[in-house]
């Protein structure tokens, strides 16, 4: 037996009339740029976060950029950014001139060490980015708290969070619609998925609001007028025809990932030496990865790609030991929950189609791996 790590042709087989239709209907029209679907996906996607406002752009790294550059993480300004995570989380704040000040993780969250980020706040740390990895968003009651004591604004980095809810001041409110802006991946893998590049910028304040949308025009507010130095970043009308069709349906996609991962649970319980992650309290987790953190994670890997499944390392390793990060002056060993992390960590097939019996073949293979 054969299981993809991850696959979309399923999903399109399943759903292809309504695909179909979407994208013809943008063939039709011709309105690839900023077109009818953006402004109905931005709205929609805005009425199901609980978000006052929300923009389309090209992607999760440039929303994060963009949003980087409107907070003012540049010119030296120092933002709290994990370790543990991937490359655009904390690229966004260096490429504008800004110093990224690396965090260990929390070993059970896996996200930020929120204890570890107050220890390195300086009087020069304007921001912080706390990014919501896998299952669960960073603890956001500590993060906006840590947020208010110190004066700096927050940058919600939940590309991979779309769905995840914590509790804040009294409230359940969904990941990326908490902080002072908010971001979204909607790369295909994504709980939420394009069939390209896609992403999501969020904010309840109407002049950043204002700013999000000038700047992915070029800075723009009227057409040849520029207000601001932007960018190039508009969500494509024929990614947000095809979002349209699957935000309808993300909270069954959600339901689904979440049978899976209790599949996994429950078949996974006994294998020696093999740990899961909990959904703490305080969150309403989604699925969006599953990990299991093993003794001798790559030769596991090596053996699950014999037996034809897929897997996936999230991440292999930390950014404080990335060659274009070496001018941060770190080394091996300052981030030891981090590092440890990176060689058990392995991420098992997880998307709504996969069937009980590919999981059944995948947790057998991995216990028969540890007999």
């Amino acid at each position: 037996m054969n299981v993809p790590f991850y696959t979309s042709t399923r999903e399109y087989a399943q759903l292809k009339g309504d695909f179909d239709s979407a994208i013809g209907a943008v063939l039709e029209r011709g309105d690839f740029i900023l077109g009818k679907d953006v402004e109905a996906f931005e709205t929609e996607a805005a009425a199901y976060l609980g978000a006052r406002y929300a923009v389309g752009v090209a992607s999760g790294t440039d929303a994060l950029v963009i949003a980087a550059d409107i907070l003012g993480y540049r010119d030296g300004a120092e933002v709290l950014t994990p370790t543990f995570t991937f490359f655009a989380s904390t690229s966004c704040v260096a490429r504008l001139g800004g110093r990224p000040v690396l965090v260990d993780m929390d070993e059970e969250t896996l996200n930020m060490d929120l204890a570890d980020a107050e220890r390195r706040i300086t009087a020069k740390t304007k921001g912080i980015i706390p990014v919501h990895l896998f299952l669960q968003s960073t603890p956001m009651q500590e993060t906006m708290d840590l947020a208010r004591r110190h004066g700096l604004s927050v940058l919600e980095d939940a590309a991979e969070a779309f769905g995840m809810e914590s509790l804040v001041d009294g409230r359940w409110r969904k990941s990326g619609t908490i902080a002072d802006i908010g971001i979204y991946s909607f790369f295909p893998t994504k709980t939420l998925g394009a069939y390209g590049d896609a992403g999501l910028m969020t904010t309840n304040d109407e002049e950043l609001y204002r700013k999000i949308r000038s700047y992915r025009v070029h800075g723009t507010t009227v057409k040849y007028h520029h207000d601001h130095i932007g960018y190039n970043s508009r969500l494509d009308t024929i990614q947000a025809a095809v979002l349209r069709v699957k935000l309808a349906r993300i909270e069954a996609s959600i339901a689904s990932r979440k049978r899976h991962a209790e599949h996994y649970r429950s078949r996974l319980a006994g294998v020696s030496g093999l740990r899961m992650q909990e959904i703490k309290d305080g969150n309403r987790g989604v699925y969006y990865v599953f990990n299991v953190l093993v003794p001798d994670r790559d030769g596991l890997a090596a053996s699950l790609k014999e037996k034809g499944i897929g897997t996936s390392v999230y991440y292999p390793m930390p950014l404080h030991l990335q060659k274009c990060f070496e001018y941060l002056g770190h080394k091996k060993g300052d981030f030891p929950v981090a590092e440890r992390i990176c060689g058990e960590i392995l991420a098992l097939p997880m998307f709504p189609e996969l069937t009980s019996d590919e999981l059944d073949y995948v947790c057998d293979s991995i216990a028969s791996y540890y007999l």
